[in-house]
């Protein structure tokens, strides 16, 4: 179908007036239909909304490709349309432990895929950052809140990723006159180790 077609399709079957420009816009990927649009446009091309997109990352994104709208999943997570809007609109996921586990289930979301939607994984480096570089024990409880997840299962992955990040650095110190110290190469291992933290949390977890 050309451009002009779908846009006929979407005039004559949904109402919606959009311009042959605005459809190439969308193919091109420079700009985004929105929930509507492209519930129609899934209907002009007989197809599923969320095979027209990119795997989802945002919360927008997990619920149009499970075909919700913004008051049926509202409704699930027993809150009104409007507090749930604002937070998909602004990236910021406040709801409650029990509406976080409703809001897993609704979207089909791991707890990984969750934090990633909630614009909560620079939060979650962060503190494990923290935990592996001091006393991993002190971060149990902030970071069993941030993740859906069993404290002691939490507890578990910040205990082995602390003794990993550990002995990669005991394993690279070199003698120096002071004493031993972390070598070039040591400093270059503890960096990367910290850049893939939030990806080894999830596997320790084994989420």
């Amino acid at each position: 179908m050309a451009p002009g077609h779908v846009a006929y399709g979407l005039a004559a079957q949904y109402g919606l007036r959009i311009s042959t420009e605005t459809i190439v816009a969308w193919e091109r990927g420079t700009a985004m239909p929105e929930a509507r649009e492209l519930t129609a446009l899934a209907g002009v091309l007989w197809c599923a909304p969320g095979e027209l997109t990119a795997p989802a990352a945002t919360l927008r994104e997990h619920r149009v490709a499970r075909e919700l709208s913004v008051d049926e999943l509202a409704r699930q997570l027993g809150m009104n349309s409007s507090s749930y809007l604002r937070m998909e609109e602004s990236g910021r996921w406040r709801g409650n432990e029990r509406q976080s586990a409703a809001l897993c289930r609704a979207l089909g979301l791991s707890a990984a895929q969750l934090l990633t939607a909630t614009g909560r994984d620079g939060e979650l480096a962060d503190l494990l950052s923290s935990a592996v570089t001091t006393r991993w024990q002190a971060y149990v409880r902030p970071v069993a809140k941030l993740v859906p997840l069993e404290r002691a299962l939490v507890q578990e992955a910040l205990e082995r990723l602390h003794a990993d990040y550990q002995a990669l650095m005991v394993s690279t110190l070199s003698w120096s006159g002071a004493g031993r110290e972390p070598s070039a190469a040591g400093e270059d291992a503890g960096r990367a180790f910290l850049a893939r933290v939030v990806e080894q949390f999830w596997r320790s977890a084994g989420v």
